[in-house]
């Protein structure tokens, strides 16, 4: 059958409209790759041909507030190989294998592991830069040197509970370092280059640079100067008694900010690997749990105080030296009692029948009512890992006995943190704060203050009016009573002895306790509070006014002038005994001859400088208070 031209030219046109229709969508379509989708296409090829060297962030550094480093880092290269590049394994891992100090069995194996990148682990994280050196000018194809850091504390093992230490990746693993590690770590960077199916690295493939992000800078509450004085004192203390353990907290009782805290035995947390874990697990200041004794005092008081149980001066009690309470005889320490006293003298003089007497007058249901308000029973909230919550009687097994044992702080348990907070609130007017060491978090770049931490009131325990006579009372342990080893001249020192058994077994141990002084200053205005527990000092009478009030009044004499803090006038005056050794204020030397020194200096030694037979300088000032037998230093002149 015959087609006619007509139809032909019909079907002609409709194939080449076709063959136009279809050019078209594939030209689109090579368009839309091409120009559209190009970049993306591109990318994703590259992502297949491309490997990433990392580069680790820069964590943060810990300052203390006053910006002094606490936590740093140091650079440590670390060496990475990728396996595909390497021509010769045999001799690569020869070489690195010398250099690197490791078998050449095992460098072998890291340089032919099928992996796009390998790690030379541990031999090669964290090395030296004499090391990289060294790795570099074996300039061994397929081998690299990724910049690396590692923490350093310059300090060594300064404020180490509370840092925490960050392991060989800068991950946080302890102390403020685990706990702030999302703030401090930073975000990862990385080289990224290209290489065939092969792995061999493409000539004309420029490398892409991701920079890392680093960390924010962490300030904290802590002065580096309390601390100093702190970690000084605990020290010596080692030295005199060699206790089981010891613990100092320093606090700013009108906001919450932890000065200083330490504990011994310590560690360097640098070296925490050859530690015992028992020794850095344990921040004894917010982990321990023990009976407070007489520092628990404190809050009796404040509770019979406030609630107008007591008058401190008019009320009398009369300590025979025991009391019976549901047929348990409760001693004094004192053994034969104080005999007739006020209730100030009682606080003054710790007398345990004393507070028995205030917690009857206070009743359970009010003195555990108080306790709970001021922070026993529960975790403060310091920002620390592992903080404990004490162990108090649960109110419906709480008899005579147990009612009378708590009042002077016997058969409860609490945390020194718990402690510190608590008497920063009987002395600061009445506010309990949660105590905290993160203050500020600080953009390593442009030094700008990104967030902050500020002061938590949790609740208003007890009033001013209250506050301020426990403060007088206080002051007058210090000065009269139990506490006069922490007497500082000048800085109307207050606080609170206390000495309490260990408990073993369910056992009182014999011979063996925790002497503590929790101490504030100055009493009018108080700026510090620091609490002081030796456990189980040698060599010694183990009271808490012979070995805590000393260290205690020692670290606040140094750090108040640190802090900024002036003398006060109105200083209860010191009550001496027969063994104490008297201050005598220094007279006015300068000006007078050197006749007139001998009449003048009775009880005073002198080192004189210069030639001359007149004072012309004197150190220390006249009208500083001195110990007697102590040395006056003149500079002699006749101009």
């Amino acid at each position: 059958m015959r087609v006619s031209s007509v139809t032909v030219r019909k079907r002609l046109l409709f194939v080449l409209l076709f063959g136009v229709i279809i050019f078209f969508i594939i030209d689109t379509r090579l368009g839309y790759v091409q120009f559209i989708m190009g970049e993306k296409l591109t990318s994703l090829a590259k992502d297949s041909w491309s490997r990433n060297l990392p580069f680790e962030p820069e964590r943060g550094d810990i300052l203390d507030r006053n910006g002094v480093e606490l936590a740093t880092n140091k650079s440590a290269p670390s060496i990475l190989v990728v396996p595909r590049q390497i021509k010769d394994p045999a001799e690569t891992s020869k070489k690195l294998a010398a250099v690197l100090n490791m078998s050449e069995e095992k460098a072998y194996k890291h340089v032919t592991k099928k992996t796009s990148i390998e790690r030379i682990s541990p031999e090669g994280r964290k090395v030296s830069h004499e090391k990289a050196k060294e790795v570099r000018e074996l300039d061994l194809e397929g081998v690299y040197v990724a910049e690396d850091s590692i923490r350093h504390y310059p300090f060594g093992s300064f404020l180490s509970h509370v840092l925490g230490f960050a392991g060989i990746d800068n991950q946080g693993l302890l102390g403020l370092e685990a706990y702030y590690d999302d703030d401090l770590k930073g975000e990862k960077g990385s080289v990224k280059f290209y290489s065939d199916a092969k792995g061999q690295k493409m000539p004309d493939e420029a490398d892409d640079y991701t920079p890392p992000k680093d960390g924010l800078d962490m300030k904290l509450t802590v002065d580096a100067k309390v601390q100093t004085i702190i970690e000084r004192e605990l020290d010596n203390a080692q030295a005199k008694y060699n206790p089981d353990g010891m613990i100092a907290i320093a606090m700013n009782p009108k906001n919450g900010e932890v000065l200083g805290m330490s504990s011994r035995p310590d560690f360097d947390p640098a070296d925490y690997q050859s530690v015992d874990s028992k020794v850095f697990n344990r921040n004894l200041p917010v982990w321990s749990t023990y009976e407070p004794g007489s520092t628990f005092k404190i809050i009796t008081l404040a509770a019979a105080l406030e609630e107008k149980k007591v008058n401190l001066k008019r009320d009398s009690f009369f300590d025979s030296g025991s009391v019976t309470v549901d047929g348990a005889r409760l001693r004094c320490w004192k053994k034969g009692g104080h005999g007739s006293q006020s209730f100030l003298e009682v606080v003054q003089n710790s007398c345990n029948p004393g507070f028995v007497e205030l917690g009857d007058r206070l009743g359970k249901e009010k003195l555990f009512s108080y306790i709970k308000n001021f922070g026993f029973g529960q975790k403060t909230g310091i920002d620390l890992q592992g903080e404990g919550r004490g162990i108090l009687f649960p109110l419906d097994r709480v008899g005579p006995v147990e009612q009378a044992t708590t009042a002077f702080g016997q058969g409860v348990s609490v945390t020194p943190i718990q402690q510190v907070a608590a008497v920063a609130a009987a002395v600061n007017g009445g506010t309990l704060y949660t105590p905290y060491i993160a203050k500020e978090w600080i953009d390593p770049i442009t030094k700008e203050v990104v967030k902050k931490q500020s002061p938590i009131a949790k609740k208003k325990v007890i009033s001013a009016e209250t506050s301020k006579e426990i403060r007088y009372a206080l002051e007058s342990v210090v000065a009269q009573g139990t506490g006069r080893n922490a007497f500082v001249e000048g800085y109307r020192v207050g606080g609170k002895t206390g000495t309490a058994q260990k408990v073993k077994d369910g056992k009182y141990m014999e011979n063996n306790h925790i002497v503590s002084f929790i101490g504030f200053a100055p009493a009018d205005d108080p700026s510090i509070v620091v609490y002081v527990a030796v456990d189980n000092p040698k060599g010694t009478i183990q009271f808490g006014g012979t070995v805590a009030a000393p260290i205690v009044g020692h670290i606040m004499r140094d750090s108040l002038p640190e802090m900024g803090v002036k003398k006060r006038k109105g200083q209860i005056e010191k009550k001496y005994q027969w063994l104490d050794t008297k201050t005598i204020e220094v007279p006015n030397l300068v000006g007078g001859s050197v006749s007139d020194l001998e009449s003048l200096l009775i009880n005073l030694k002198i080192d004189a400088s210069g030639t001359g037979s007149k004072v012309v300088k004197q150190s220390p000032a006249a009208g500083t208070k001195v110990k007697e037998g102590s040395t006056i230093r003149l500079y002699l002149n006749d101009e």
